[in-house]
């Protein structure tokens, strides 16, 4: 199976490293030298181009499914709409024209489209809520990786994915030494953020379907600080409510609406579909990290 990962980054490169160790034939892009770069090393071939330039897309070579795992860089509204919206509906129309389509495409999501839940349970089935411009643009992007892939033949698959976690990303320090501010946790390690894409790919699951990427065990935050703190022989950290972190009134509106967001998101339908988890919870996902901040 040929695969093009368009914005081939954290969770891209592994999903590439994951393919090629399975006999397939994954294809990395970007746009710099530098990612080019790191496509290479990770062991597959890499092509320079910006995704969200159909024109640039053709140098990348026809392929039976495309992976859009590309990242706005953390910043707004606007260069989300950019990337998520246009440059998605510009990828599949520069891949739909061509002769020989490709046969599907899995687009990377957030569970961030969900909102708020005030701590219930959410699933592919639970309506939407997004409660930021940013969110709000998720859910349109979701929306054109579902439907618009029909217009060219060949089908969407949304994979919702909660916090990414992993090599170089584990944010360890930040619970160890608070303060801690209360909420809920949904989270997947990065190997399995792309061991689940590579298993749908393989597996030819979930066409025209959303299948949420999360691990077992949505975890509470100051639970998940008290483990760590445990785990690492250190004190457990200090702790803040909601209402008190609000009060301190330093926060951005999106900081303020990422409190006051809490919700456990479900795994049901990704296990129903077979797949098993590398790291089924944060106790496996933080070994390395917490092995490695002992060590020191």
């Amino acid at each position: 199976m040929n695969v093009a990962i368009l914005g081939c980054g954290h969770v891209g490169i592994e999903l590439g490293r994951q393919l090629a160790a399975r006999g397939h034939e994954p294809i990395g892009v970007r746009r710099s030298d530098e990612g080019i770069e790191r496509i290479e090393s990770a062991g597959f071939d890499g092509v320079r181009a910006d995704i969200t330039d159909g024109e640039a897309l053709a140098a990348v070579p026809d392929v039976d499914a495309i992976v859009f795992a590309a990242s706005s860089g953390g910043r707004g509204a606007a260069a989300a709409r950019e990337v998520y919206v246009d440059g998605l509906r510009t990828a599949i129309e520069a891949f739909g024209d061509r002769e020989n389509a490709p046969d599907r495409l899995v687009y990377t999501s957030s569970t961030g489209v969900h909102g708020d839940h005030d701590g219930d349970w959410v699933d592919e089935e639970t309506p939407l809520e997004p409660t930021t411009e940013k969110t709000e643009v998720l859910v349109e992007a979701e929306r054109i990786a579902l439907e618009h892939p029909e217009r060219y033949g060949f089908d969407g698959t949304v994979a919702r994915y909660a916090g990414l976690y992993g090599p170089d990303r584990y944010r360890l320090e930040r619970y160890l030494e608070g303060p801690v501010t209360e909420g809920y946790l949904n989270m997947v390690h990065r190997d399995d953020a792309a061991g689940a894409v590579r298993y749908l790919l393989e597996e030819d699951l979930a066409r025209g379907e959303v299948v949420q990427v999360v691990d077992d065990e949505p975890v509470s935050k100051w639970e998940f600080a008290d483990w760590l703190a445990d785990e690492c022989d250190v004190e457990r950290p200090p702790k803040r409510t909601k209402s008190e972190r609000l009060a301190d009134g330093d926060l951005s509106e999106a900081g303020r609406r990422r409190i006051l967001t809490s919700k456990r998101c479900s795994n049901e339908k990704l296990r129903a579909l077979g797949y098993e988890f590398a790291s089924p919870t944060f106790r496996e996902g933080y070994r390395d990290a917490i092995d490695a901040y002992r060590s020191r």
